[in-house]
């Protein structure tokens, strides 16, 4: 260093100077970029799993943002939508009250010795008004309550559906309570002869349009589906709601009417929404707001399992009544057994569906004289497969589909008549009073 000279020195102070900055930048490049790709890096396996737990963690959602999971959505819908029907439909629901005059009676006293003159010498006069005797006598009649239930407007102009043992007093008065405490008269138009339905009229001199219930089909409902039901409970607590499912479809049961007595219903809807006493006549509805049938019956001692009559089969009584008057029924002229695995064993029947045209228990024909099946030429032995291409079984009876007929209607019959089936058209006619 001592042999260099000041201008050597120099030199080699920048040159060291600059390979000094040249080292430094470097580093420094090296050092930002490593910094770079350790932000870039996907985040530890410890980090993600902790992110997961975190979002799946039921209770980590109350403290952000808390959302209720679908069924719970659903449920929030569905109530919603239930209140919505109720409040369209109420007005729609009444309850139905019978009333008849009753004879009014008062006590009063006689003394049957008073005038008499015998008795008079015998008893001292002080005694005779003791000799009180306590008669009756009638004073005038009152009217009186005797049975309240419930039904549903089902046009503008009037007419409400209920159930016929609710109207078949014919001694009786019929009113209506309405929604909004308004009270009608109402007179019965028709009642089913079959089925427990009657329809009534608004009695009226003034033209009133009424919130009604629209009617829907009933042989399209599912088991399972929600149904709402209204009426008046117990005959005091006017449009109770209850809500529950469609338990079962084509229940048959012996139901008990204060005058008509035991009747045989088929074709029923079951469902688990409460029907009490006083609910009888009111509207079975689904989510739509429409009618599906009209509740009927409960088992007795039993949970929550009541009966409906499907809706389908008041619409059939108001085309009768609009046509003919009255609510009218078409038959066959037969008397068949169903077939089933017994029957098919028991007779060696090639078919397990359908019914066979057998006497009835007193040897009554088969095939009843001058009836529609006879003038079709349908025969004692013949097995009924299908009415209109609809298969005949145990849940889809022979009788619950000509019900649902008319007068005057043509409808083929496939018949299995000794190994051979035939189409068969026949007329229905009106159910004779005494068939």
């Amino acid at each position: 260093m001592e042999n260099l000279t000041k201008t050597q020195f120099v030199l080699l102070v920048i040159l060291v100077s600059f390979v000094t900055a040249l080292f430094t930048g470097i580093v420094t490049a090296t050092l930002v970029n490593t910094a770079t790709l350790v932000n870039q890096a996907p985040p530890l396996m410890t980090q993600t799993i902790s992110k997961v737990i975190e979002k799946v963690n039921p209770l980590s959602q109350f403290s952000e943002q808390p959302r209720p999971p679908a069924a719970q959505q659903i449920l929030v819908g569905q109530e919603e939508l239930t209140i919505k029907i109720v409040e369209n439909v109420s007005s729609a629901v009444v309850s139905i009250i019978a009333v008849k005059d009753f004879p009014v009676f008062e006590q009063y006293f006689t003394n049957p010795f008073g005038q008499d003159e015998f008795f008079r010498r015998l008893i001292p006069p002080e005694f005779l008004p003791n000799f009180q005797i306590p008669q009756y006598r009638q004073k005038g009649t009152e009217e009186r309550q005797v049975s309240s239930g419930s039904g549903f407007f089902i046009s503008e102009d009037g007419l409400i559906a209920t159930n016929r043992h609710m109207v078949e007093d014919k001694e009786a008065e019929y009113w209506i309570l309405l929604n909004d405490g308004g009270k009608l008269k109402a007179k019965v138009m028709a009642l089913d002869p079959l089925q427990d339905i009657a329809i009534l009229k608004i009695e009226s001199a003034i033209s009133e349009k009424h919130n009604f219930i629209p009617l829907a089909d009933s042989d399209k409902i599912k088991v399972g589906q929600t149904v709402i039901a209204i009426g008046n409970a117990l005959g005091e607590f006017q449009n109770t709601v209850s809500v529950g499912v469609i338990s079962g479809l084509h229940r048959s049961i012996i139901a008990s009417g204060a005058l008509s007595g035991e009747t045989a219903l088929s074709e029923l809807i079951q469902t688990d929404a409460a029907i009490n006493p006083g609910n009888s006549g009111g509207p079975l509805l689904d989510l739509g707001g429409r009618a599906i049938g009209i509740n009927t019956a409960i088992a007795r001692g039993a949970e929550n399992i009541g009966f409906a009559l499907p809706i389908d089969i008041v619409k059939k009584d108001i085309a009768d009544i609009k046509e003919f008057g009255k609510i009218q029924y078409v038959y066959l002229g037969i008397r068949y057994a169903i077939i089933s695995a017994q029957l098919k064993e028991e007779k060696k029947l090639s078919v397990d569906y359908g019914v066979l045209l057998v006497k009835g228990p007193n040897a009554e024909p088969a095939v009843m004289a001058n009836g529609p099946a006879q003038k079709a030429g349908i025969k004692e032995g013949d097995i009924i497969l299908e009415l209109e291409g609809e298969k005949i079984t145990r849940t889809n009876t022979l009788a619950s589909i000509i019900n649902s007929r008319r007068a005057g209607e043509k409808i083929s019959l496939k018949i299995l008549r000794e190994g051979k089936t035939l189409d068969i058209l026949v007329t229905l006619e009106s159910r004779p009073e005494n068939p």
